[in-house]
């Protein structure tokens, strides 16, 4: 098995917002407070301490504020890939950036989730241990969704022991949800369409007949996840913390 040592890795922060209004009416969610650190700084010290030293964050609603908060930060060095309005979503705003990149495998995450310290090796060491470049282009951190904190929702995949994964039938329970970190290989982009357009989409090519994707896997995290994806997500983080909160 080839094993990968990434360098880079992405933020993804360009979204609007807009579940997290009225708070992003004058500021882009990324810099939205959880128990006294912006969205962004707990991204970029999770990542930190995953030892990397590059990171990319994309940038459209409200990018100078966003921008000017990413300038204080001396460790991890950020470049920032600006987009125009409305944004790339996830796979353009990625195929934008890939120029700062680098050649080799990368991490992204979502700007709106919190991965609370385990035991045991970082999340991401897992993911960099369970990379095979000869049978995937897509790593996906997935958890359980007994595991997190700010969701209601169903879940979104099905994922066998060998980490293969797959959408639910109709009427079936998906117990993992997609963490929004994956792992990467640029030559998944090598046909990308341009413009905006969901990483979900180079997800689903050559996706076998029972449904299962030919190359993508999963890995489990088996520690807290909290989703900070709307208002509701945010009070639970909040209380997570122990932050009072009016919900």
């Amino acid at each position: 098995m080839h094993r990968v040592n990434p360098t880079h890795a992405m933020i993804l922060a360009a979204g609007l917002g807009t579940r997290m209004r009225p708070l992003t009416l004058d500021r882009p969610k990324p810099l939205i407070d959880v128990a006294g650190k912006t969205l962004i700084d707990w991204n970029l010290d999770w990542l930190q301490a995953a030892g990397f030293q590059q990171v990319v964050v994309n940038s459209s609603y409200m990018a100078d504020m966003l921008e000017q908060h990413l300038a204080t930060r001396a460790v991890p060095r950020v470049h920032v890939s600006r987009e125009g309005a409305p944004p790339l979503e996830t796979g353009g705003g990625v195929k934008k950036a890939l120029p700062l990149l680098g050649e080799n495998v990368f991490l992204t995450m979502n700007s709106d989730a919190i991965f609370p310290p385990v035991d045991g090796p970082h999340p991401v060491q897992t993911l960099v241990h369970a990379w095979d470049d000869t049978a995937v282009d897509f790593l996906l951190l997935v958890v359980p969704r007994t595991h997190a904190v700010g969701w209601e929702g169903a879940g979104d995949f099905i994922v066998e022991a060998d980490g293969r994964v797959r959408r639910p039938k109709a009427g079936e329970d998906a117990p993992y949800l997609f963490s929004g970190v994956e792992l990467m290989h640029p030559r998944a982009f090598a046909e990308a369409p341009e413009g905006a357009f969901s990483l979900s989409k180079l997800w689903a090519r050559g996706q076998q007949p029972d449904g299962y994707f030919t190359r993508l896997r999963a890995v489990v995290h088996h520690g807290p996840w909290l989703n900070v994806g709307d208002l509701d997500g945010l009070a639970a983080a909040q209380r997570y913390y122990g932050v009072a909160t009016g919900n």
